[in-house]
């Protein structure tokens, strides 16, 4: 039997916990960092208009891929690293800087660099895992009703011409 097989493995994927955990979460890298952030990624397949997203294990709704910046690595970094864990999306290109967000939903400190990565390949469908209940591409004008609104919110702003929030 594997951790995700076991009975507290299954708790912790439990939607009602998804909420706890992402608070916890958060709690905890404000309490070794005075400032957090992160990186999200737009993965846009030009070719076929479509997008791709991904939806949490421990949060509800529908994401842009992404994360937090580790010690010692870059933002571009970072985001390739999210992308191939999150997707198995390998950035072949150099992901285009759109803007950063003050995400002051997750706390006063954290910030966003927001990406536009239409460089890819996928190496593999992303299998769900501990993290990643589900993830897969999406045509822009069919996007799960339960996409986030940060998350159309930046859609707009990259693709459809809107101008940048300064918040998440």
């Amino acid at each position: 039997m594997t951790d995700e097989d076991s009975l507290a493995g299954r708790l912790l994927r439990h939607p009602a916990w998804g909420g706890v955990r992402g608070r916890l979460f958060h709690k905890y890298f404000l309490l070794r960092r005075a400032m957090t952030l992160g990186v999200r990624g737009l993965i846009h397949d030009r070719a076929d208009g479509t997008i791709f997203l991904v939806r949490h294990t421990y949060v509800g709704g529908w994401h842009l891929p992404g994360g937090g910046v580790e010690l010692g690595q870059t933002v571009e970094e970072a985001l390739a690293r999210e992308c191939r864990e999150e997707g198995n999306i390998r950035v072949t290109g150099t992901p285009v800087l759109k803007s950063m967000h003050f995400n002051r939903a997750a706390s006063r400190r954290d910030h966003v660099a927001f990406f536009v990565v239409e460089d890819f390949e996928q190496t593999e469908p992303k299998q769900p895992d501990r993290e990643i209940a589900q993830a897969r591409f999406f045509p822009l004008a069919d996007l799960p009703p339960d996409t986030t609104s940060s998350t159309r919110q930046r859609i707009a702003e990259a693709i459809g011409g809107m101008p940048a929030s300064p918040y998440w």
